[in-house]
């Protein structure tokens, strides 16, 4: 059983503090920016940023569904998000650059072993990297 990882990321201009800012909004921010795959979200808890706890169901392909709990955490320019119901945890990244902020999302979980893992560690990266893609453009587009 072998990590699996998908990694995006996305150049926003816009004051770093800013984007970061958005990005914890889990409240208002983060239901704007959600594309169709995310279903029943829902904040349990708390937010905005630090302590925050949030549900929703991902649907990343026809069979593939995930039921996630995520409690929040914030340090520094990071956001991560630790599912209570698995192994994935994803981590938000602002980092200060010339013309505003970059963003990089990475979402990592303990994969299936056996053939089932290989194909997982193949194709699973590039479905959750085009929704990662289209979160990161819609957030763009809310800092703006």
């Amino acid at each position: 059983m072998g990590e699996v990882k998908a990694v995006s990321e996305i150049d926003i201009v816009a004051e770093p503090s800013a984007v970061l800012e958005a990005v914890a909004d889990y409240a208002t921010v983060r239901p704007k920016i959600l594309p169709d795959n995310y279903r029943d979200y829902s904040v349990v808890q708390g937010g905005n940023g630090d302590g925050t706890i949030v549900r929703w169901t991902l649907q990343a392909t026809k069979k593939r569904v995930r039921y996630v709990e995520a409690a929040v955490s914030v340090q520094g320019d990071t956001v991560t998000e630790t599912d209570a119901n698995s192994t994935m945890v994803t981590t938000w990244t602002v980092t200060p650059i010339a013309d505003g902020a970059r963003v990089a999302v990475e979402t990592a979980w303990a994969g299936a072993g056996g053939i089932g893992g290989v194909f997982e560690g193949i194709f699973a990266p590039l479905g959750l990297r085009k929704i990662q893609a289209e979160t990161l453009a819609n957030l763009a587009k809310q800092v703006k």
